[in-house]
């Protein structure tokens, strides 16, 4: 069986404990988590491969054009 070679945008994040959390927005379904940045990217490798056998639809990864961060205001809770 002949392998094709995918590349997928990751979102990375630390959470408030200093996880990082990473996730493909093309994969529903597809996150995972890891200590430092290197454990945290060989498990969304295994994660991506998972997901791909799993999913039997085609999955077109998009083309990654920037990452805005956006501020808004949060109204009060009473």
């Amino acid at each position: 069986m002949e392998k094709q070679i995918m590349d997928f945008n990751v979102l990375i994040e630390q959470d408030e404990d200093g996880i990082y959390v990473a996730k493909v927005s093309e994969i529903e379904g597809c996150y995972t988590q890891g200590k430092n940045l290197q454990k945290v990217l060989e498990r969304i490798k295994e994660a991506i491969e998972v997901c791909l056998e799993a999913d039997k639809e085609d999955i077109n990864p998009m083309r990654f054009v920037g990452i805005q961060r956006v501020q808004v205001e949060r109204p009060q809770m009473a």
